[in-house]
């Protein structure tokens, strides 16, 4: 693999030569291939047939991508908009809306090995709009997040369909997990931090974005964004009612948790503000195992229903906000994109606290849905001081970069998250070995690449020539990249080290801090041309 001048400056951690080495010190990643569409937004890989197959709602289809060369194999006309698309021993599972977003939606089904020359297999029908579906591990069930959102004037329920194709595709059944048995506990389940929308029922209200499994596939973990909240499904008897878990808010006031919320005060900054919170409201979720418990990780985006105001425009309690007016100034406060259905916490018409869009970070949560650890304003923090020509300009008010995408992949010992700037058109790679204590490593950019949406990594067994790699569907761009990504074998970083120590000599090398930041500064002008690089990885 090709190694900028960069990559050879490895910066070791503390301590002797042999707890160094226990584990890999570096990452490594390449630009392999892009594949140049109208659109591209869910990446889906097929190992058997070395296909990668990519939804385009543009052109409601599939095309279907060589995953050795980047070339194009093909396309299928779904015949409606797809909106997700997941592969598991070789059946290729498809997401499509109805005609109208309100209506019940499809999971299309077909073999990956006879996809280009054979027609849809069988179709089942699942909930209105189905916006993600994900095989559980043993494949045979497909779990599809159906969000059920609001068009013309009609409210669908949000639901999970459970499709079962244990007896065979052309014998696929159907059953739906839904919220109903909530409705009328709307006053309970806002009073415990579950958001909920004025005049709506319970089941109208949550909507269902995506989902993630537990290890041994008993448990679906479905994001509800709007709501800011997780479902927990007891797939082993889904007659259960869903548990809800509300994610609460990350306090902004608080040093490590800022962020930039002005786009007109003519500099990138990261300030804090008292009664100002953030609601997570994450976009994908994906799980990994450590030491046999499940953990979750979230991309924080956040997402509105057009109660959105920005500050200027409200009314602050002036005892809470003694400061309002100063406050209210486009380049302080004024700007910042706000919820105007919570904040009011006295009733009295004014608003008493700040509510914000997206935790403007990624999160990892138990299986519980209690809060682990969450990046603060560390993404924000590192654009800002070390990618600035990737900052997000513009976005401040509103989100700021965006994480929105995540996949997870494990690279020998070590636990990688990749999580995608849908705004910055990057993605950040995070070492989450240690659940409570994560680190970045490294950041992923191509030039041409533009707004990163699907996002799935593929282990060394599963790929189609033993490497690892993480492959990317950005959907403003139309392109989707597949990244090769590695660490050195323990061997092959003891006689880099040995080098490293023969020519540097005497020079002290300083231990990664405990502020997360990154070892190396790149070059700036690297940043957009990410090729490939070689970035240190404390063991």
């Amino acid at each position: 693999m090709k190694k900028s001048a960069i990559a050879l400056s490895l910066i070791l951690v503390a301590g002797s030569a042999s707890q160094a080495l226990a584990a890999p010190l570096g990452f490594q990643y390449e630009a392999v291939w892009t594949h140049q569409a109208d659109v591209a937004e869910i990446v889906a890989y097929e190992k058997s047939t070395a296909l990668f197959f990519v939804t385009d709602s543009d052109n409601n289809s599939l095309n279907i991508i060589d995953a050795k060369t980047g070339a194009d194999k093909g396309r299928i006309d779904l015949g409606g908009s797809p909106n997700s698309v997941a592969i598991k021993q070789g059946v290729v599972a498809v997401a499509v809306e109805g005609n109208t977003k309100t209506d019940l939606g499809t999971v299309k089904l077909f073999n990956a090995n006879s996809a280009l020359s054979s027609p849809v297999l069988h179709s089942v029908s699942v909930g209105s709009l189905p916006d993600m579906l994900t095989f559980t591990p043993d494949g045979k069930k497909i779990i599809v997040a159906n969000e059920g959102e609001a068009s013309s004037g009609i409210d669908p329920n949000g639901s999970v369909s459970v499709v079962d194709i244990s007896s065979g595709i052309s014998s696929a059944t159907t059953e739906t997990v839904g919220f109903t048995a909530l409705n009328g506990d709307e006053a309970t389940l806002k009073s415990l931090g579950v958001r909920l929308f004025p005049g709506k029922s319970t089941s109208q209200d949550l909507e269902p974005e995506y989902i993630a499994l537990s290890k041994d596939g008993s448990k679906a973990y479905v994001t509800l964004q709007e709501n800011n909240s997780l479902a927990i499904i007891d797939l082993s008897d889904t007659s259960k009612t869903p548990t809800l878990v509300p994610l609460g808010t990350k306090d902004h006031s608080l040093s490590g948790q800022g962020l930039d919320a002005s786009d007109k005060d003519g500099i990138d900054q990261i300030n804090t503000f008292n009664q100002l919170a953030g609601m997570y409201q994450p976009d994908a979720i994906a799980s990994y195992n450590i030491g046999g418990k499940d953990f979750l990780v979230t991309a924080n985006e956040g997402d509105a229903r057009d109660e959105d105001s920005r500050i200027s425009k409200l009314t602050l309690d002036p005892n809470i906000f003694p400061n309002a007016t100063a406050l209210q100034n486009d380049d302080v406060l004024g700007r910042l994109q706000v919820s105007s259905i919570d904040g009011d916490t006295d009733g009295d018409g004014d608003y008493d606290q700040l509510l914000s869009y997206g935790g403007r970070s990624f999160s990892i949560w138990d299986d519980a849905g209690a809060l682990v650890w969450d990046s603060g304003d560390m993404i924000e923090q590192l654009l800002i001081d070390q990618f600035p020509a990737l900052w997000a300009e513009g976005r401040e008010d509103n989100k700021g970069p965006e994480p929105e995408g995540v996949a997870i992949l494990q690279l020998l010992d070590h636990w990688f998250a990749f999580i995608g700037l849908e705004r910055s058109n990057a993605i950040m790679a995070f070492d989450i070995s240690d659940p409570s204590s994560p680190f970045f490593v490294e950041l992923i950019s191509s030039v041409g690449d533009s707004g990163p949406e699907g996002l799935i990594t593929i282990g060394a067994s599963e790929s189609f020539d033993g490497n690892s790699y993480l492959a990317v569907a950005n959907e403003v761009s139309g392109t989707t990249t597949l990244y090769r990504v590695s660490v050195p074998e323990p061997a092959s970083l003891a006689l880099m080290f040995l080098g490293l120590t023969l020519i540097s000599g005497q020079r002290k090398f300083n231990k990664h801090t405990s502020k997360n930041k990154p070892f190396t500064k790149l070059l700036q002008a690297s940043q957009n041309s990410c090729a490939s690089r070689t970035s240190s990885v404390p063991s």
